[in-house]
């Protein structure tokens, strides 16, 4: 069991869980929206800066909760800058059938970016701390104030 959470936490997810880079509240952001899992204690606040052209300039976001949950917020923010909010949730639900399964579909360079979280199909707790913060991107590009795991 212990090799298999080992697996898990590959040197990308703690690397990114540790030191994320995108891990600040955007001084001047456009769309935010907080997510919450209930079951864990994982929280994120998701902050969003359009350019003029409409595309996600800048992500950035706040967040406690473990390795997981911070990874696949860093790596979000990451893939997400410079696409539309259509390209956006495409790739969160892309990203949310890849943690579900373990398939990922389209073979761009975001989603091999994300790859490295693929694995916590095999462990169904897992699954909603790397999805936690797609719902709150999800819910900041409705306008939505909060979101949840559930």
């Amino acid at each position: 069991m212990f090799d298999d959470l080992r697996d898990l936490y590959q040197d990308i997810i703690l690397d990114h869980g540790r030191k994320p880079r995108h891990g600040a509240r955007l001084a001047a952001f456009d769309a935010t929206a907080k997510g919450d899992n209930p079951m864990c204690g994982d929280r994120v606040q998701v902050f969003l800066r359009h350019g003029d052209d409409g595309l996600i300039a800048e992500a950035g976001f706040e967040a406690r909760g473990c390795a997981i949950s911070v990874a696949s917020a860093d790596l979000m923010a990451e893939v997400i800058a410079g696409r539309s909010d259509a390209e956006s949730r495409d790739l969160a639900g892309r990203f949310r059938e890849m943690a579900r399964t373990g398939a990922a579909s389209g073979g761009d360079a975001a989603i091999e970016r994300l790859k490295p979280l693929a694995g916590v199909h095999e462990y169904p707790s897992r699954v909603k701390c790397a999805t936690l913060p797609w719902h709150a991107l999800l819910a900041a590009l409705d306008g939505k104030g909060d979101s949840s795991s559930e």
